[in-house]
């Protein structure tokens, strides 16, 4: 199997686990762990936003001359989040794990951002430093949107609206953090790509 075809069917794997996942929760009856958690709308919200990235990579890529292969490995790390979100509420991990939700914001945006990265670094001549720079604006950019996001959805009108404040912006500081180390990633990766191409 070449490298790609590996990355195309992980990045696959990755989306059917989630949308499976995603089907059990909203239409299987009885299980504890998703109650009130807004699985219906997840299970259109996420491969929605799951399928942006590709969307918006192909209409941008038939553009190109020569078009751009299919960024499966980034897709990959774009996906992840959404399979190690559904994956740990399936788990009841949320609910059972005090530090579970705070390693999620670092973890899933370092993989959000080192996603965006990677497509960055395929589609552009960017120097190693603006490509740092931007991975971490694009993770910084998501986490705000993320936690705009479960406001509305979560906590406007639920339980936790006295406890929100902090948490949103301890979130919001680790989804950053988590970007920070993406950047740093992308850029040490493109220096190393630039010299080994000299």
């Amino acid at each position: 199997m070449t490298s790609a075809a590996r990355d195309r069917a992980i990045a696959l794997t990755i989306f059917g686990l989630t949308v499976l996942q995603l089907g059990v929760a909203t239409f299987v009856p009885g299980l504890d762990q998703f109650e009130g958690k807004a699985f219906g709308a997840r299970l259109l919200a996420y491969p929605l936003m799951m399928l942006i990235v590709p969307v918006v990579f192909w209409v941008w890529g038939r553009r190109q001359e020569p078009a751009p292969g299919t960024p499966w490995r980034a897709l990959a790390f774009v996906w992840a989040p959404f399979l190690i979100d559904v994956t740990g509420n399936t788990l009841n991990l949320y609910d059972t794990v005090a530090w579970w939700d705070d390693a999620n914001h670092f973890v899933n945006w370092f993989l959000l951002a080192a996603g965006a990265g990677l497509i960055l670094s395929q589609s552009s001549t960017l120097p190693p430093w603006a490509l740092g720079w931007m991975t971490v604006g694009i993770g910084a950019l998501l986490a705000i949107g993320w936690e705009l996001g479960e406001w509305y959805a979560f906590i406007r009108h639920g339980t936790e609206l006295d406890t929100a404040y902090e948490d949103t912006l301890f979130d919001e500081f680790l989804g950053t953090l988590g970007a920070g180390l993406a950047g740093v990633w992308m850029t040490v990766r493109k220096r190393r790509e630039i010299k080994r191409a000299a």
